[in-house]
């Protein structure tokens, strides 16, 4: 795994975990990493990171409408 350093203002009042929180989250949101990949680059259990998705207003479903659409179709 790559390590990252982020230089911020001193006056952002953020953690580490915060900011690893949110960038897993984001990246997830993208479909850049799997839920586990993004689990553990915050740190977090599936399980636990998966119930801090929402408060990010990222959905664990991560399925656009045509994937759905096509899921329905095929079924």
């Amino acid at each position: 795994m790559k390590t990252l350093t982020v230089n911020i203002p001193d006056n952002l009042d953020i953690t580490n975990k915060d900011l690893s929180l949110m960038v897993a989250a984001k990246l997830y949101e993208q479909a850049k990493v799997s839920l586990g990949q993004a689990a553990e680059i915050a740190g977090l259990s599936k399980v636990a990171f998966a119930e801090l998705l929402g408060s990010y207003g990222v959905s664990i479903f991560n399925f656009s409408a045509a994937d759905l659409s096509n899921d329905i179709a095929n079924a």
